[in-house]
């Protein structure tokens, strides 16, 4: 890691700088006075808290609560709200913006249109409902000065039978705003193997996908996503720790799942607070991250969910700078693995690290040599006052 002479990013700096997002649920990230204006419309009365204060609150609360029940109830309730064409407008117009005031230049934003079917709408109007909502979001990103571009990803559920149907969305989209598939809920139980069908059709189409795995249930789902399924990227993934040992020494030695990660270069789609959250790591000092970027993993910083979490990219970053002393440097490290890692074309993928990101990161060091400069200049002892 380059020394900046031991002087780490300050909060406004790591809120400028440009950051890319890999992994945020879109039903984890509203506004809770908009999940509560939304409630009041619809007349969806089953809100634990009306008061958007208190709200937000409740969510935070209820996703640490260590209740797999709580925290499942948290997205009962923004589903609730995004059921109607205004409501998921509204939320994927928010998200973009949210994520562009955050200094997030491009972010993939992931969500199950199997999710969004009780209000009357079907799969391609929820489709294309959110892609318009995002649009909108960028546009009025840009008129605030910001610059962002969202990528849709669409999820399908783990316990549910509709992944080839979700695959088949996702190809019919994926130049229409969407940009790849994912599968998402819990782990144990429901093995990526169940839905090979998706998986295989999306490689018979040169399609991109990514797959929640290793988070919470541990190498073997880590294995079948990628060896069974054949993942681009693995969603947290964080769990892939469980085959590296470090020795009383110091020495890591990889085990073959691990060295087989690394080697090719696999995106992990870290998430540092929500791992916390379920207790996939106790402490951010005891995160995995640390080791995996010293071992030179292809590591990315990501929310999942900004509301449940309370979190954003900046503050994402702001934990790991204070608790492994990251500079500028390693944030740009992340950032162009993460831009690396996205589900674009190469050349747009290039033009967005040459042209934004790394011209970014750099006008952030050349603000801080200019404070130095300033610091550091004697004052003159000569006075022309009379």
């Amino acid at each position: 890691m380059t020394s900046e002479l031991s002087n780490l990013p300050t909060a406004e700096q790591i809120r400028r700088a440009p950051k890319v997002l890999l992994h945020d649920h879109l039903d984890g990230g509203l506004r809770p006075a908009t999940v509560v204006e939304l409630a009041s419309e619809i007349g969806y009365t089953g809100l634990p808290e009306t008061d958007p204060d208190r709200l937000g609150t409740w969510f935070r609360e209820a996703a640490d609560s260590g209740s797999l029940e709580r925290y499942l109830e948290t997205f009962t309730h923004t589903c609730a709200v995004m059921q109607t064409r205004e409501g998921l407008f509204r939320v994927a117009a928010e998200c973009a913006e949210d994520l562009a005031a955050d200094g997030v230049v491009y972010a993939e934003v992931r969500y199950a249109p199997e999710q969004h079917l009780e209000g009357g709408l079907d799969l391609e109007e929820v489709v294309q409902i959110v892609n318009e909502g995002f649009r909108e979001g960028e546009r009025r990103a840009r008129e605030r000065g910001h610059r962002i571009r969202v990528g849709a990803l669409l999820t399908a559920m783990r316990h549910a039978a509709r992944a080839l149907e979700i695959a088949e969305l996702a190809n019919r989209h994926r130049d229409l705003g969407v940009v790849g598939f994912d599968i998402a809920g819990a782990e144990a139980g429901f093995p990526p193997t169940r839905h090979l069908d998706a998986f295989e059709y999306l490689k018979r189409e040169n399609n991109h996908f990514t797959i929640h795995a290793g988070e919470a249930f541990g190498l073997p789902s880590i294995w079948q996503a990628l060896q069974w399924c054949g993942a681009d990227r693995l969603g947290h993934g964080v769990r892939i720790i469980d085959d590296i040992e470090v020795a009383d020494d110091g020495t890591v030695t990889l085990g073959r799942l691990a060295s087989y990660v690394r080697d090719k270069r696999i995106p992990l789609e870290l998430c540092p607070t929500s791992n916390l959250q379920t207790g996939a790591a106790s402490s951010y000092a005891e995160h995995p991250i640390g080791l995996l970027r010293r071992l030179q993993f292809r590591c990315t910083v990501n929310t999942d969910n900004r509301l449940m979490s309370d979190t954003s990219m900046t503050r994402e970053f702001e934990h790991l700078v204070k608790t492994f002393r990251y500079t500028l440097d390693d944030l740009q490290w992340f950032t162009v693995n993460g831009m690396k890692s996205a589900f674009l074309p190469f050349d747009e993928r290039l033009a967005m690290i040459n042209d934004v990101i790394k011209p970014g990161y750099a006008e952030l060091r050349s603000e801080w040599l200019f404070r130095q400069s300033a610091a550091t200049t004697v004052p003159s002892s000569g006075s022309d006052a009379e």
